[in-house]
């Protein structure tokens, strides 16, 4: 029968007559409590068909609709209120402002009470509703409409509804302000003082809705207007400190610790806390202790290690496209940041736009639900004091000190939890001040990792990870006292019987083993055993930080790692799980980034695992690539994720560079379809995924030029194209700009190579570069790239080069000049040489300044092979000769050059 009354042009006016009557018709025997289900069934329905059908309701209809479904606001039941603000906040989304003009006056009317008839319930509900709208319609409320904008008369109202005798109105109105103030709208700009006074007025509110609402509107209004809070600095830091003392209201007092996070943040604010840290610090300690739900909670945690993981459980990891030669020879390259430990680390938690009354049909068992992953009182606290600490460095020790007194050796564990955490939350910015401590602290948290809660055991293999960095720069007697008791502590501790220690421990080594780097070398042979032990124990989700371990490792102590005896119990258990996992598990990723490090550091030993994870790999791609061509043919076939593709390339690029060149030859002979693969990886829409497959293709060119050769052709034509800064990248300039990156790398491997087979590309390749070296507004990494590019170029098309030469001379060298002196760049400058040899009168305005920078050549001239090194000198001694004779007094034109320069380029040079 629903099915059939679906048909009728007056479904939705029958089911706003339902839902707004609060007794059922006349004709219609129903219990009270069944026509309450019917009205709430026809509320939903309702809401619904407007969602997803507002354009073909007819107008009658909708007419019906508005004039009828403000009577709900007034429903004695608030679940009802509640769906009537829903129809009325979704018919205001589908239709805009302007559909339903009137329904702003129309709720300020009941929330006013301006008829004097008009119930309390009326006023919240009508509040309610206008809240709704400000919530999905916040940009359509600031726009323009014939020189009204309707923020413009909302604003003042909902000002004037924060003194509204009701606390359920002041509250929404509070939080529909505090929707707009973030983003500066000039309704707020101008009542930003009366929104101030009105405040201070409601700081006191009997409500403790409203004076959460209070707390978040100055949060804002000292993100958008500092100079509004200077001089009331010293009220709102005890108001907050007093809000945020709120034991019963977490929410609240969340709110409250949210400001010091703010203020501590801006340049413009944080000095003002100074005098205060004795009375902030205190209350952020405070709070940093687990509730008595917390704590109840956590004590069930004890041995877990045997249980498998749900697979909801496994957080989504990401890969990262790995740089290539996104850097120049420099030797810039950008460094992980150090894995923050889970305790003060920020996790979003968004339950999305759902209304009042509606389920999230998501909801259960959702990982993201997991308290221990939410931002709260705790973690805000936490890190409030991470970045006063980071401010105020000593103040904050020292008002921190007592506190670590009483309770590191506290009886009750959620105060000796607490204190460790605060120890690690003010390690960076108080490191100086501590330092002198940490003799005594360090064997004590050394020792708390045996504590029989395995929550500080936690937090305690993070703390230590925050001051690994000291302990891994002292001497050999300290390194002997201190940091070898703390890496074995928290190797240990990786093999704990609690899966969440073990993640805080794995963790923690990571970032160990970022700030001790090198200095883990002699230490290799106990921490690979340990890691293999982890292999043999973890569960799926553990074992993504135990990737990151190993390829942390395997990043920083490279060639150490390079012994059969490591290899021999490593690569086992990493195959293992190289065999276990699928090629649609999201572990593939980590995996397959781990997997290219270490192919990295183990070099010629990875041979004997290579061809394996070789064709594996290149099968994966293959998987993929048809994967999204069927998708693209049939849209309602789920795209795979780009990064099976980008740590595939990256794996590839990996072995390729390890193994001995005849080896990675034959790799690439046991492939056919090899090159024909990496063409389409250049030729995704993904940034990601072209800058991977370029950085593999350079790589291809340095090591299996051979093999690459013959697919050059359709190579070059695909690289030619998409070496095109005039391509819209500003949607994503990073990536985009890396993608160019790699190919202006991959411009000059090749045209190393492949000298006498650029011609047919000269000209549009020189059109390309050139058209970066001339754009200021790019990165100087592209640049100098292409600068690079250009240079390599010039090694087999100099003649074709040398039409240009004196355009292209002033961005060539305004770029080479940022360039560190290595193999690269001597190459660069070789082929730019053989450019100006072909046209030396081209270079008389630039000639001056290209002796500059030879002035400064380190004194081997150039890194790399002694034929490169040779090449460059005779070149560059041709270039003398040639400059000599053209120049009459070529003595006196040197005398141009700055003083120092000079007189170094006589002496490199003998002239």
């Amino acid at each position: 029968m629903l099915k059939s009354a679906r048909t009728s042009p007056d479904i939705d006016k029958y089911l706003a007559y339902v839902f707004s009557s609060t007794q059922p018709p006349p004709v219609v025997n129903m219990h009270p409590t069944q026509y309450f289900q019917a009205r709430a069934a026809a509320a939903v329905m309702l809401k619904n068909n407007i969602k997803s059908s507002y354009k073909t309701i007819p107008d009658s209809s909708k007419s019906y609709i508005r004039s009828i479904i403000l009577v709900g606001l007034q429903d004695p039941n608030s679940q009802m209120r509640g769906y009537a603000g829903n129809v009325i906040t979704e018919v205001v989304r589908q239709g805009g402002i302007m559909g339903w003009p009137q329904v702003l006056s129309d709720l300020i009317t009941l929330v006013g009470n301006a008829e004097s008839n008009v119930s309390s319930q009326a006023q919240e509900g009508a509040m309610s509703a206008l809240l709704k709208i400000c919530e999905d319609s916040k940009k359509a409320l600031d726009k323009d409409y014939q020189g009204q904008r309707p923020l413009n008369f909302l604003f003042p109202k909902l000002l004037d509804f924060t003194a509204s005798p009701l606390p359920k109105v002041r509250a929404d109105a509070l939080a529909a302000i505090n929707l707009f103030v973030p983003d500066k709208p000039q309704a707020v700009l101008l009542g930003l003082d009366n929104l101030l006074q009105q405040l201070f007025q409601l700081s006191g509110d009997t409500s403790e809705d409203v004076r959460k609402h209070v707390c978040r509107s100055f949060v804002h209004i000292a993100d958008v207007a500092p100079e509004k809070i200077v001089p009331h600095m010293a009220g709102l830091v005890d108001y907050m400190v007093t809000q945020q003392r709120s034991v019963d209201n977490t929410e609240l007092a969340l709110d409250a610790a949210e400001f010091w996070l703010c203020v501590a943040e801006d340049e413009k604010l944080r000095d003002c806390l100074g005098p205060f840290l004795p009375k902030i610090v205190p209350v952020l300690l405070e709070s940093m202790v687990y509730s008595e739900d917390d704590i109840l909670r956590l004590e069930g945690e004890n041995e877990d290690a045997e249980l498998d993981d749900r697979e909801q459980d496994i957080k989504p990891t990401f890969a990262t496209s790995k740089s290539g030669r996104l850097t120049t020879a420099n030797g810039d390259s950008n460094t992980t940041a150090p894995i923050n430990g889970g305790a003060v680390s920020v996790t979003g938690f968004d339950d999305g736009d759902l209304s009042d009354g509606e389920i999230d049909e998501f909801d259960d068992d959702d990982s993201s639900g997991d308290p221990e992953e939410q931002w709260n009182l705790r973690k805000c606290s936490a890190a409030a004091l991470d970045v006063l600490s980071s401010v105020f460095h000593a103040p904050v020790f020292e008002a921190t000190l007592p506190y670590l007194m009483e309770n590191l050796t506290h009886g009750e564990w959620p105060n000796r939890e607490a204190a460790v955490l605060a120890l690690g939350a003010i390690a960076d910015g108080c490191m100086h001040v501590v330092e002198p401590h940490l003799p005594q602290l360090t064997p004590f948290l050394i020792g708390l990792l045996k504590d029989p809660e395995p929550v500080v055991r936690q937090i305690t293999c993070w703390s230590l990870g925050r001051y690994s960095g000291w302990a891994s720069h002292l001497d050999s007697e300290g390194k002997k006292d201190f940091f070898l008791p703390m890496m074995d502590g928290i190797l240990q501790r990786m093999l704990d019987n609690n899966k969440r220690v073990q993640e805080a421990a794995a963790s923690a080594f990571a970032n160990l083993e970022e700030k001790a780097n090198a200095q883990l070398t002699q230490y290799c042979d106990v921490i690979v055993h340990q890691f293999v032990e982890c292999f043999a124990k973890y569960k799926d989700r553990n074992m993504f930080i135990l990737y990151d371990c190993v390829q942390t490792l395997a990043e920083h102590v490279g060639p150490a790692l390079a012994r059969e005896e490591l290899v021999n119990i490593l690569m086992p258990a990493l195959i293992q799980r190289w065999n276990k996992v699928s090629d649609q598990s999201r572990e593939m990723f980590p995996l397959l980034e781990c997997l290219s490090y270490v192919a990295t550091a183990l070099g010629p030993l990875f041979a004997r695992y290579a061809l394996g994870i070789f064709t594996r790999s290149v099968n994966i791609i293959h998987r993929n690539l048809n994967e999204i061509h069927l998708a693209a043919q049939n849209p309602g076939l789920e795209v795979p994720d780009k990064d099976f593709l980008v740590t595939s390339l990256d794996l590839l690029s990996a072995i390729i560079q390890a193994l001995e060149l005849s080896d990675s030859a034959q790799l690439i002979s046991n492939t056919p379809s090899f090159f024909e693969l990496l063409a389409h990886c250049m030729n995704d829409p993904n940034n990601d995924v072209r800058q991977s497959a370029y950085a593999l293709l350079g790589d291809c060119a340095i090591y299996v030029f051979a093999q690459l050769q013959p697919c050059l052709p359709e190579i070059l034509e695909i690289l030619v194209a998409q070496l095109d800064i005039s391509q819209d990248i500003h949607d994503a300039e990073e990536t985009g700009y890396s993608v160019l990156n790699n190919a202006c790398w991959s411009v000059g491997e090749i045209s190393m190579r492949h000298q006498e087979g650029m011609e047919p590309y000269v000209e549009r390749l020189l059109q390309k570069i050139a058209s970066i070296l001339f754009n200021e507004k790019v990165p100087e990494s592209l640049n100098e790239n292409a600068a690079i590019a250009l240079g390599r170029l010039g090694l087999g098309s100099s003649q074709h080069l040398a039409l240009h030469l004196a355009q292209i001379a002033p961005p060539f060298l305004r770029a080479i000049k940022n360039v560190m002196w290595t193999d690269e760049k001597g190459h660069a400058l070789t082929g730019f040489m053989r450019i100006m040899l072909a046209n030396p009168p081209a270079m008389e305005q630039s000639l001056l300044e290209f002796f500059n920078e030879m002035a400064v050549a380190n004194k081997g001239l150039v890194t790399g092979p002694a034929e490169h090194q040779k090449q460059f000198r005779e070149t560059f001694q041709q270039v003398l000769e040639t400059y000599k004779r053209m120049i009459p007094d070529f003595d006196g034109f040197l005398g141009n050059l700055p003083s120092e320069r000079q007189a170094r380029f006589r002496e490199l040079y003998g002239v």
